[in-house]
């Protein structure tokens, strides 16, 4: 009988210090880290197919706005077979995440299963590239529009190197994108760089990387980015107007129909916060490019609004509704503030 007590208090014992040992972990550690499935995944395993999603945040902030949030978890959601990566300059660590308490945006990402974070190391990412030179010959500090500037040079080197498609942290996916090689019209005849495609290694970008090197100018906004595609797209192709919501098509490259990302055009973003009209089905497009970078007014979405933005939110990006967007008065755990351009 004294035995059996004595093997019970044991047990128990042992069960308390696996308890207090585990709580003691938590306690101590400041950071939750990626489950190691996800840890162990390097940037060639993980993008090396050309299916990756790709994202990109070149300044040093840590957590995702909800605009950021709600733009990966519908990428997430509509390619849910393939891998999602966000570049993050401000992360210098892949086996640690910032705390749930600190960072909710970052903890909420993190939790989805295909979703995976990395550092954005721009000398490393511009090796055996065009880049590289240009890179190492300027001083970031006194460069104008360097965040802009930056973020257009990473995109086309991640996805030179490894393929797949780059979107704009303010782009939410609504289905998905069925072409491999193409350029998003922002209008008839130019060409976005918000959100582009390509296999790895195609040589479109790599003469991209050699006329942004060539005709670098950080002074004209835009020059980098959408500018760039659009002249290297008229070096590449002899591209006429669009014909009603038809793509058009040259060599192995599409070029994409304005309504397949810009149904709504820039001089109209404003309609993304006003009551939804159900009459704007979006049934032509693949994603909303909600125009952030024109949203100087700091608008956001607002539970409960029922505007254009709140609906795709609620659909597209259940999550981030749930948990990062608050009521009318300022209730509920978050607003939809800017994110990048």
């Amino acid at each position: 009988m004294l035995k059996e007590l004595q093997h019970s208090l044991l047990v128990v014992l042992l069960l308390v210090c696996v308890f207090f040992y585990q709580l003691n972990v938590k306690s101590r550690c400041l950071f939750s880290c990626l489950p190691p499935q996800k840890s162990q995944q390097d940037l060639e395993t993980l993008l090396g197919h050309g299916r990756g999603i790709v994202f990109i945040e070149t300044s040093e902030r840590m957590e995702p706005t909800p605009l950021v949030s709600c733009a990966v978890e519908s990428a997430a959601k509509i390619y849910p077979g393939q891998p999602v990566a966000f570049f993050m300059k401000g992360l210098y660590d892949t086996t640690q995440l910032p705390s749930n308490s600190t960072y909710p945006g970052f903890s909420l990402l993190s939790a989805i299963d295909n979703v995976f974070f990395f550092p954005l190391d721009m000398k490393r990412l511009f090796e055996d590239t065009p880049l590289l030179s240009w890179y190492t010959r300027i001083n970031a500090s006194m460069e104008r529009n360097w965040l802009h500037v930056s973020s257009d040079a990473s995109r086309l080197a991640i996805i030179w190197k490894y393929g797949g498609i780059y979107m704009d942290t303010d782009i939410i996916s609504i289905r998905p994108i069925p072409e491999e090689n193409f350029l998003a019209a922002q209008s008839s005849r130019y060409s976005s760089n918000g959100v582009f495609g390509f296999l790895p290694h195609h040589p479109f970008l790599w003469e991209c990387m050699e006329n942004f090197v060539e005709h670098y100018n950080s002074e004209i906004w835009g020059n980098q980015g959408p500018s760039l595609m659009t002249r290297m797209l008229r070096l590449w192709c002899k591209l006429g107007d669009f014909q009603e919501v038809s793509d058009l098509r040259c060599l192995n490259l599409s070029f994409l129909h304005p309504q397949r990302f810009y149904p709504i055009s820039y001089p109209e973003w404003r309609r993304y916060y006003e009551v939804w009209d159900r009459d704007l089905g979006f049934n032509d497009s693949y994603a909303l490019h909600l125009w952030n970078y024109m949203n100087k007014e700091g608008r956001t979405v607002v539970r409960g609004s029922n505007t254009l933005v709140e609906n795709l939110c609620r659909k597209h990006c259940p999550r981030t509704y749930r948990d990062l967007i608050q009521g009318p008065e300022g209730s509920g755990p978050g607003t939809l503030g800017p994110g990048n351009k």
